[in-house]
Formats: C-alpha cells, structure tokens, sequence
C-alpha cells in the first residue's frame, strides 16, 4: 500500500524505461546530421581552405572534442542520477530491462 503510495507520488505513473530508450533515435540524427552542419563545413574549411595552418586547425579540433566530451560526461552523470533520484533506477542500457 504505501509503496504503492509513494510510486503514485514520486513518478505520476512515468517508468524510467518506458519507450525508445538508448543512443540512436531521431533527435541523435537531427543534430548530427541537420544541425551540426555548419561545424562540419567550420572544420573542413580549417584544413581545405586557403591559408592553410594544419597546427591550428588541429587545436581547434582538439578544443572542439573536449568541449563536445565534457558536454557528454556532464550530461550522461546528470542523467544517470536524474533516473535515480526520480525514476527509481539506472536506465534501461546500463540497468535492467524495464516492465
């Protein structure tokens, strides 16, 4: 009864595994493959285009796949702990299998 209770109240009758759950869906291949074009013509421009500095192009690939990692980290370890603290649990790819 009062887990019952407390599942009403804690999560409105949402699971944290319910639905398309994992990496590729359709909000991955909209930014990937819609939204992060000018990035893509940005870097090829580094090295493709005139003046060319390969040294300087690379370092702001580097700096570009930092920002990108640690947006990444950040966000999957705020993740993981949102589906803790409100879900009950890990999601579906790292935890168990949902109902």
């Amino acid at each position: 009864m009062i887990n019952t209770l407390v599942t009403a109240v804690l999560y409105h009758g949402y699971g944290g595994t319910e639905g398309l759950t994992g990496f590729p869906n359709t909000g991955t291949y909209l930014i990937f493959g819609v939204i992060l074009v000018p990035v893509y013509i940005m870097v090829a421009a580094w090295f493709l285009g005139a003046p060319r500095n390969t040294r300087t192009g690379l370092l702001g690939v580097s700096y570009l796949v930092g920002i990108t990692a640690q947006m990444w980290i950040g966000m999957f370890i705020l993740t993981m702990l949102i589906a803790i603290v409100f879900y009950g649990g890990m999601p579906e790819p790292i935890g168990p299998v949902g109902p």
